[in-house]
């Protein structure tokens, strides 16, 4: 994990200087920097990083509409770091591809701690290789191994933590999951009252695999309770 490549991006010179400081005394040396969006995007193009951290009031792009292009080309976790507040930013943020969005002021520590939970879930991912491999529900089909997912024959983009999260529901089928539980196991941490996280990942999900989203029958809501993954027997 401590060999992973980090990209940090904000153009608060002293911002970055303490999270290098701190990411460096918890053993993490590869850290590159972009103070621009552009600046972002021609690294991402040229080079392999494991994890962004991403500001979104950027001098030449908003980071929303940046992360949106970063999506086109990685799949890697983008993690917001920002001093917008409003819960439609971080909605916002959630819904066009990042996974995970922390405030400023922030502790340097919970930064880190979520950090590692985004690589280590990375790596467990990558790591699965003896688990089964596709799972074929009829109208979709999930390819473990090759990160994909095709709905109705057509192959969809879907982020890290959204496949993260769909492979989880696959792999365990008609059964009903809390929001609390689906964020510590996807996200690696305890549920710091960020339920809007996995209800917005869930959105995006049913955005993809259900015929009508607004009445989902494949991905349901168990109220007060939490979420479900229906399938039928005689399909896997």
């Amino acid at each position: 994990m401590m060999e992973s490549k980090l990209l940090l991006v904000d153009d608060e010179v002293g911002l970055l200087d303490m999270l290098t400081f701190i990411l460096r005394k918890d053993g993490f040396k590869q850290i590159s920097y972009a103070g621009t969006a552009s600046e972002a995007l021609d690294y991402v193009q040229k080079m392999t990083f494991d994890l962004i951290i991403l500001d979104i009031m950027l001098p030449d792009m908003d980071g929303f509409e940046l992360c949106r292009r970063l999506r086109e080309i990685t799949n890697i976790p983008i993690l917001f770091l920002t001093a917008r507040t409003m819960d439609m930013d971080k909605i916002m943020g959630l819904t066009i591809g990042g996974d995970d969005y922390i405030t400023k002021p922030f502790n340097p520590l919970e930064v880190v701690a979520r950090i590692k939970a985004q690589l280590r879930r990375q790596s467990l991912s990558v790591q699965k290789k003896t688990d089964k491999e596709v799972y074929n529900f009829g109208s979709f089909q999930l390819y473990k191994r090759e990160g994909k997912l095709v709905v109705n024959g057509k192959e969809m983009s879907c982020p890290a933590k959204e496949f993260d999260l769909l492979c989880f529901l696959c792999e365990n089928p008609n059964q009903i999951f809390s929001i609390s539980y689906l964020y510590e196991r996807i996200w690696g941490l305890a549920s710091m009252g960020d339920e809007n996280t996995v209800m917005v990942h869930i959105r995006r999900l049913r955005q993809k695999i259900e015929k009508n989203p607004n009445d989902p029958k494949r991905i349901i809501t168990i109220r007060g309770m939490g979420y479900k993954l229906i399938v039928s027997k005689g399909t896997a």
